[in-house]
């Protein structure tokens, strides 16, 4: 019996960034192209359930027809509602953790096999540095506002090398291309058992 990731299975990936405070229209309309260019490369698209700038991303992915998962920090679908203040639509599935905001950072980029960051204030910031010590792949959204405008500084404050590949770059669908062509290419975390699959 094969305990490998099925050839089926799609591959996740996470898009995090600011669910409140100021969001501009602008950074709205890129994070959609963000999660439709998500589901043009047959990909699932996870987020924590969240509004703002990770729900207009799923927004985008739905548009073009592609799957979401949503991470969401409630025990239930009510709570997720009611106490969160979340959208339900138009996910594809919702996984009710029951962690809270800060347990669900965790959720979220274990269910990832990469992970894209644009915007984004402390819990952003706290989902970037589970992923980074965690040796992910990681995607940065250049220019995009808050805390992915500062990524470098924290690295550099940081002092710690964890086997992360950052990748760079101002254009959502070619951050999304880059990233999805490295993660295929190379032995990166998570991305040997999917070849091995596909092999």
């Amino acid at each position: 019996m094969s305990h490998g990731i099925p050839v089926c299975m799609k591959i996740q990936v996470g898009v995090m960034g600011s669910s409140g405070g100021s969001i501009s229209a602008e950074q709205l309309a890129t994070a959609r192209r963000l999660g439709r260019r998500i589901a043009e490369r047959d990909c699932t698209i996870v987020t924590g359930a969240c509004p703002g700038l990770p729900h207009a991303a799923v927004l985008g992915a739905h548009e073009a027809g592609g799957a979401s998962l949503g991470v969401s920090p409630a025990l239930t679908r009510e709570e997720h509602v009611d106490v969160y203040h979340s959208p339900i639509q138009p996910y594809t599935s919702i996984v009710f953790t029951g962690s809270g905001l800060m347990g669900r950072e965790t959720h979220n980029i274990h269910s990832s096999d990469f992970v894209l960051f644009l915007g984004g204030r402390s819990g952003t910031l706290g989902e970037f540095c589970i992923a980074y010590d965690e040796g992910k792949l990681i995607g940065v959204l250049a220019h995009s506002g808050g805390i992915s405008d500062h990524i470098d500084d924290v690295r550099t404050i940081v002092k710690k090398e964890t086997g992360a590949t950052i990748v760079e770059d101002a254009d959502p669908v070619s951050l999304v291309d880059r990233c999805l062509d490295l993660y295929l290419r190379n032995a990166l975390p998570s991305s040997l058992a999917l070849t091995a699959a596909r092999g």
